[in-house]
């Protein structure tokens, strides 16, 4: 084991996924849920044709490999001539992926609230806009905060997909330490221990928004 190799690459990597991994993951998943928010509404829409949009673009999406779709936009548009730089290109690939398995858990999050909570919105005047957003949206919103930081989780992993279209965040600063002192080993593994740290604090906060969330659905 070469240690000082450990010790000088790990600033480098660390850095790579503060400035790279982590705010890559941040934007994504933020498109991610006001998109997957539009598209839960579209399933549940009582438009056959709206409903279907829906279904098709879930389908869609969770059919399809993240790697290709990552191609397909940046490798694959440019033919259309539509060309986007890498960063802009990723964003648009984990938000678009984000969205379609995101709104699955939001149209159930949304599905879990009594019908009675709709019931009462209308009852004092409400709009179905407004008990949406004043009376359903924050129950649902407490049903999917686990699966949804579930999703942040392994999404902050799958950015390192986007390597392959030379975004520079952690595994493509790995691949660089890698390549000049020819320590695949050492690197890679050092690389995933970073990666392990971050999930596992998003995991640390998850539990505890999760126990706070409980305690005030308990009061």
């Amino acid at each position: 084991m070469d240690w000082q190799l450990v010790a000088d690459s790990f600033w480098p990597l660390l850095r790579g996924g503060l400035v790279g991994t982590i705010p890559l993951a941040l934007a994504s998943f933020a498109i991610g849920l006001v998109l997957a928010l539009v598209v839960a509404l579209l399933r549940l829409s009582p438009n056959r044709m709206l409903s279907w949009i829906g279904r098709a673009y879930v389908s869609l999406i969770r059919g399809t490999p993240l790697l290709v779709q990552l191609f397909i936009i940046f490798y694959g548009l440019p033919q259309l001539g539509v060309r986007f730089d890498p960063w802009p290109a990723a964003i648009i690939a984990f938000s678009m992926n984000v969205g379609g398995y995101a709104a699955e858990v939001i149209r159930a999050a949304i599905l879990s609230v009594p019908k009675g909570q709709w019931e009462a919105g209308w009852t004092v005047g409400m709009s179905p806009v407004r008990t949406l957003r004043r009376i359903v949206l924050p129950q649902a919103a407490r049903v999917s905060v686990p699966p949804l930081s579930n999703t942040f989780i392994s999404l902050v992993k799958d950015t390192s997909l986007a390597t392959v279209i030379l975004v520079t965040e952690m595994f493509r600063k790995a691949q660089e330490i890698a390549a000049f002192s020819n320590e695949f080993m050492v690197v890679y593994t050092e690389a995933a221990l970073i990666y392990w740290m971050f999930c596992t604090v998003l995991a640390t906060g998850q539990n505890a928004i999760e126990k706070r969330l409980d305690r005030y659905v308990a009061h």
